[in-house]
């Protein structure tokens, strides 16, 4: 599948009840068996998704982002949120591929899962081909065009 923008978050932001710019902003890494690349329709928060597969590999833990940004791109005619690039230090394959990134917003900005039943879904980044990070530093490095463009 690609990656996509959930739609609740659209109703969402357009109500503004979605902030990128100061609301907190998390990812989490997903792998192979997640359901989050297939499913749109009626998901509002990450308890809803059918099958989650986070990443299970040592030293995971989901991130913040830092250094949000929303531009106006008049040449495109859209609105692109940015962030600065994400690094796990030392990840450990997990028991399968990644696959992608969860983007979603932390209600209590703890990261913890437990609060999975009202932390809202942004979007599904898919990798270009999965990845086993082997130990080493892992960066999800946004594309220079952002993270999401809303036209």
């Amino acid at each position: 599948m690609a990656s996509r923008v959930y739609n609740s978050f659209k109703q969402l932001s357009a109500k503004g009840t979605i902030d990128l710019d100061t609301h907190n902003i998390w990812v989490a890494l997903l792998m192979t068996n997640t359901t989050a690349d297939t499913e749109n329709d009626s998901k509002e928060h990450i308890g809803q998704l059918t099958t989650l597969d986070e990443c299970d590999g040592a030293n995971y833990v989901r991130k913040a982002l830092g250094s949000k940004a929303v531009n106006l791109d008049d040449g495109n005619d859209r609105a692109e949120f940015d962030a600065a690039d994400v690094t796990w230090s030392a990840l450990g394959n997990g028991t399968r591929a990644i696959q992608g990134v969860l983007v979603y917003v932390d209600t209590d900005n703890d990261g913890a899962s437990a609060d999975d039943a009202s932390n809202d879904i942004i979007a599904w980044i898919e990798f270009a081909a999965t990845q086993n990070p082997g130990g080493g530093d892992f960066t999800v490095s946004w594309n220079a065009e952002g993270i999401l463009q809303l036209a």
